[in-house]
């Protein structure tokens, strides 16, 4: 739960990984070519009810990701529809090059759940701890680059990728999100959505940094500074329109995202200023730095990815 004093955010029921597999068992049931591939982390994802409900629709590739990926890109051009999961180091630095070479430029239907991402990966510490993916599959062309922000959106885009040829990829965390979205929600590629509208700055977030957005929005309001705040869940593409529209009416902008500020959607927003509309910008994130293990809330504190950074930042541009 996050609280302030005008707003409490709760945390969803249902955890991320459950709507991943509950979704993909669903979409295997009425699509015989949807066949989940898994590195081992079946337990981990939850997709172990999919094998137990449709066995000859999980394939666990053992810990070996580049030879998953290119298993992926070998069913694809028979046909299936391959939806990979691993954590998402694995899937984009490990398994780069068969992502580029064996998925991207042979044109294959690859759908890529990147799993713990950033310093939700917690206790697995450093090794585990992604703040690269984004940027890695940006690189690709006409690759589809999502973070979701909770589970009504992850469900829906699931469901969307299924019917959608290319590399599409998801970052997401493992566990319990905070609820942003009704059920009935949708969700356009290539466009933002405005979650709270004010004049003063406009805080444009993704994954988990959306609920730490909206806390800094209430936090700024405490001190009669009106922000708003947009999801910006499609990174890739990304929407160009809505952020130089906020740009232009608030004149300031500050980007957080649970990743390096390198490469994701602090360079994404930045390339579109800087060349459409250049704007006083402030990007939150992770700066040169390694992953470590600690609970998310402690590592927050230490990458500087609170709600009170937000703050601070935002009024450094305002």
């Amino acid at each position: 739960m996050i609280q302030t004093a005008s707003q409490t955010y709760e945390l969803e029921n249902i955890e991320m990984r459950q709507m991943y597999a509950n979704t993909l068992l669903e979409l295997a049931q009425n699509n015989p070519n949807v066949i989940a591939l898994e590195a081992d982390l079946m337990s981990a994802i939850s997709t172990n009810k999919i094998s137990k409900s449709l066995p000859n629709q999980l394939i666990n590739c053992g810990i070996m990701e580049a030879n998953m990926m290119g298993v992926a890109a070998g069913l694809s051009l028979t046909g299936i529809i391959p939806f990979v999961h691993t954590f998402g180091q694995f899937a984009t630095r490990r398994a780069f090059d068969q992502l580029f070479v064996s998925g991207a430029y042979a044109k294959t239907n690859i759908k890529i759940l990147g799993s713990d991402a950033g310093v939700t990966a917690e206790h697995n510490g450093g090794t585990h701890m992604t703040f690269e993916d984004l940027g890695l599959v940006r690189l690709i062309p006409n690759a589809v680059v999502y973070e979701v922000s909770d589970s009504t959106m992850l469900g829906y885009l699931l469901r969307k990728i299924e019917k959608e040829h290319g590399i599409h990829y998801i970052r997401t965390i493992r566990k319990n999100a905070v609820k942003i979205y009704a059920e009935n929600e949708t969700f356009e590629t290539g466009k933002g959505k405005v979650l709270r509208e004010g004049g003063d700055v406009t805080i444009i977030a993704s994954g988990i940094m959306v609920a730490e957005s909206l806390k800094a929005a209430d936090l700024l309001k405490e001190q009669g500074m009106e922000a708003t705040v947009i999801d910006m869940f499609s990174i890739k593409p990304i929407d160009e329109e809505l952020i130089v529209q906020y740009a232009k009416k608030t004149k300031a902008v500050v980007t957080a995202e649970n990743h390096n500020v390198i490469g994701g959607l602090g360079s994404a927003v930045a390339e579109v200023l800087s060349e459409q509309c250049p704007t006083k910008i402030k990007r939150i994130g992770v700066r040169e730095k390694f992953g470590q293990v600690g609970k998310a809330d402690y590592l927050k504190e230490v990458y500087q990815l609170t709600a009170k950074d937000i703050v601070e930042a935002a009024k450094g541009v305002i």
